[in-house]
């Protein structure tokens, strides 16, 4: 027998099953290195190194983050809310009412009931009833001495008026002054350790800073919302008499009126007011009395009781395009004078009828509202210095400002005796000639001239203008109209489709009105 086994041996069986074992091992190392290579593996994730990013491809930009979103920045509004929060309180008020206790839809109410039971019988129980109203607003603490300052709107005619602080104190407050055509209201309670919030200045608002709002919706105390200065200098809102009011997207909603708008350093620059809402609730569009506007009426307040304004003594509107093109402007910068009142500050410094004031006090006048404010915040007495426009030449003027009347005459009416109906766009007007009984019912003087609209034609240009029954007209085209002939003599000037210059008085105030295709 040789040194080596027959193919049938279990020694030779052992050689082949080895070298089975050995190339079945290489395939499968290979396998692997395959499937590496194509990315993949059966039973796991990509094992395949990503490629070398080639030398030619620009780096990706880094974009900076605003210090406002840097994480840990929200730090910033916790440490504002623990600041303010403390000084803005929950204000509480009841007032005495008295209710009807009428049986309107009862049987009580037949006639059957009274003649059988007689009217003595029921008078028991359609006595009115006494009932309390509550209502619930915030304030803002002002002054460590105990002054608070909320909406007038939220003190209004209470009896009572209850003030919970923070730390659940509660005392009653004594009202010091209120002032509606801010709707503003300054409140006084005597405790110690009072917290307050610093004053801001509003003048320096800017739309898109970050504003924090704090008070009391529906009573939930303490309740701090986030936003931004929507838009600044808001008027004709309907919500006060002087209107300049910051608009904010932070939540508020009832119960937040009279509570706290402050800025991110913690300063009060706003009184929550009202909101735009068709819900009832917040729908972004949020309403405060800006601070400087607040801190001078709350001033006059603490001095005598009452809000002492400024007058000087015009009716103004906005400056339209088509308006500065008929008075020889080229912007529409400025307001237009449509009236000066007899012994008012402005008549007696040679103001007319037609001028365009650019500036008051020095600074710039964009809107009515503007210069109205601006004008309600100068001390009486004080001299400032108006720049105007006359037949396209600058003017300037110093003024001495002077206390606001206490009463404003109001008118209104309609009617006379004769018409007339010119021709353009005169022809959607139909006017009358003023007599004394027309003067009466208008409760205008009896020396009063022009003549008064009776009808304007519906979807006219006049419509459209804004005139309306019962205007009257004083001037057309810059001529007087003191009666229907002169009237007519100035209408028959006007050529078809020419844009024609209105100056009217309606309700005790007097305005131009264009008409233009």
């Amino acid at each position: 027998m040789n040194d080596y086994e027959s193919p049938k041996s279990p020694g030779r069986r052992s050689t082949s099953l080895w070298v089975s074992l050995l190339l079945l091992g290489a395939g499968v190392v290979i396998g692997l290195a395959v499937a590496s290579d194509l990315g993949w593996l059966p039973f796991g994730h990509a094992v395949r190194e990503p490629a070398a990013v080639p030398n030619d491809i620009p780096a990706p930009t880094v974009v900076a983050i605003p210090p406002a979103f840097v994480p840990g920045s929200d730090q910033n509004f916790v440490r504002i809310a623990k600041a303010v929060t403390p000084a803005v309180v929950n204000i509480s008020t009841t007032r005495q009412g008295r209710e009807g206790g009428g049986q309107h839809g009862t049987p009580f109410d037949d006639p059957f009931f009274r003649r059988f039971f007689g009217d003595e019988f029921f008078r028991r129980f359609e006595a009115p009833k006494e009932r309390k109203e509550r209502s619930l607003g915030s304030g803002v603490i002002v002054d460590a001495s105990g002054l608070i300052v909320t909406n007038n709107h939220v003190v209004n005619k209470a009896d009572e008026i209850k003030v919970m602080l923070s730390d659940k104190r509660e005392f009653k407050a004594k009202l010091v002054g209120t002032d509606s055509k801010t709707d503003l209201a300054l409140l006084r309670v005597e405790a110690d350790g009072l917290h307050t919030i610093p004053w801001g200045d509003s003048d320096t608002l800017e739309v898109g800073e970050f504003v924090l709002a704090v008070g009391n919706p529906f009573g939930l105390n303490q309740t701090v919302t986030m936003g931004i200065v929507s838009a600044i200098g808001r008027a004709s809102m309907g919500i006060a008499e002087y209107e300049d009011f910051i608009q904010t997207d932070a939540a508020i909603n009832p119960g937040n009126s009279g509570g706290a708008l402050v800025n991110v350093r913690g300063e009060l620059i706003g009184i929550n007011t009202a909101i735009f809402s068709q819900s009832g609730g917040n729908m972004g569009i949020g309403f405060a009395v800006p601070s400087g506007m607040a801190r001078s009426v709350l001033e006059q307040l603490i001095k005598g009781g009452k809000v002492v304004r400024g007058w000087l003594g015009v009716s103004i509107q906005d400056l339209s395009p088509e308006l500065a093109q008929q008075f020889g402007m080229t912007e529409t910068k400025g307001v237009l004078v449509s009236e000066v009142l007899d012994g008012s500050p402005a008549k007696r410094a040679g103001l007319d009828r037609g001028d365009v004031i650019l500036e008051y006090d020095r600074k710039p006048v964009e809107s009515p509202s503007q210069l109205r404010n601006a004008v309600a915040r100068t001390a009486v007495g004080k001299k400032v210095t108006i720049k105007y426009v006359r037949d396209k030449l600058m003017k300037t003027v110093d003024i001495a400002i002077d206390e606001q009347p206490k009463s404003i005459a109001k008118a209104g009416g309609e009617e006379s005796e004769e018409s007339a109906s010119p021709a353009g766009f005169l022809s959607d007007l139909e006017v009358r000639d003023m007599t004394s009984e027309v003067a009466r019912r208008l409760g205008l003087s009896q020396a009063e001239k022009g003549v008064v609209i009776v009808q304007v034609r519906s979807g006219s240009v006049a419509e459209e203008a804004g005139l309306k029954e019962g205007d009257v007209i004083l001037e057309l085209n810059r001529r007087q109209v003191t009666n229907l002939r002169s009237y007519e003599s100035a209408a028959s000037h006007v050529s078809k489709d020419q844009p024609i210059l209105l100056l009217i008085k309606r309700q005790g105030r007097t305005l131009y009105i264009t008409l233009k295709s």
